[in-house]
């Protein structure tokens, strides 16, 4: 199977993973990228049957509403029931990278919210350390280059995603060549820098079950 084969594989399973509690009053928490648009475009079929959706960006949103999904704010959903997202790269702790699309502060807020996070993702993500993929921080404008040196003092190297600005009106600064040894410290660290709205490791709260599409089939790991 090629990486999109793969992709359409394990927004199947998400399917049958979530299917027993669509029901009435469910809520549920959407992600954003390649694969939770899969993911959101096999759900259309189920609109109508659940209360809706929160979405973790305003391209999800859009996707969710042109097939019918009705889509809720946070602040009046309470604890959703799931959340399913894809990654930028994921461990075997379950941890990840996020924010290749810039929708990390969202997707973080409403991963926060979830009593289970599942990630969906194609074998190519799966790593045994995080940091090959650039690690993104949403920073508030005034603050980047601030932001930046501090960056650079904890061996970055820092580059402004130049032309994006966040669904938070933020912008994002690219972290590369840092490999990841401790990342529930490391995500600490990031967050303590003064500008810093948040950064793409999801490793206090990572997934609680991983569908990883591989070439013989869809592994399901569930950590909790």
């Amino acid at each position: 199977m090629n990486q999109d084969e793969l992709k359409a594989a394990v927004a199947d399973a998400a399917i049958k993973e979530i299917e027993p509690w669509l029901e009435k009053d469910t809520v549920l928490g959407i992600g954003t990228g390649s694969t939770a648009n899969l993911f959101i475009d096999r759900l259309g079929k189920f609109a109508g049957r659940f209360k809706g959706a929160v979405a973790s960006s305003d391209a999800s949103t859009k996707r969710l509403k042109g097939l019918g999904i009705d889509v809720l704010e946070l602040n009046s959903s309470g604890t959703l029931p799931f959340y399913i997202d894809g990654a930028d790269e994921v461990n075997a702790h379950l941890q990840m990278i996020k924010g290749g699309g810039a929708a990390l502060t969202r997707e973080k807020i409403v991963a926060a919210c979830a009593e289970r996070f599942i990630c969906i993702a194609d074998d190519s993500k799966y790593v045994a350390q995080l940091g090959h993929f650039p690690l993104p921080i949403e920073v508030i404008p005034m603050a980047r280059s601030y932001v930046a040196r501090e960056l650079v003092k904890l061996g970055a190297e820092p580059v402004y995603r130049e032309g994006v600005v966040t669904d938070n009106g933020n912008q994002i600064i690219d972290c590369y060549d840092v490999m990841i040894d401790d990342p529930k410290a490391m995500e600490a660290t990031l967050n303590g820098i003064v500008g810093v709205v948040t950064n793409g490791l999801f490793a206090a709260r990572g997934a609680d079950v991983l569908l990883l599409g591989k070439e013989d089939g869809v592994e399901r790991t569930a950590l909790r």
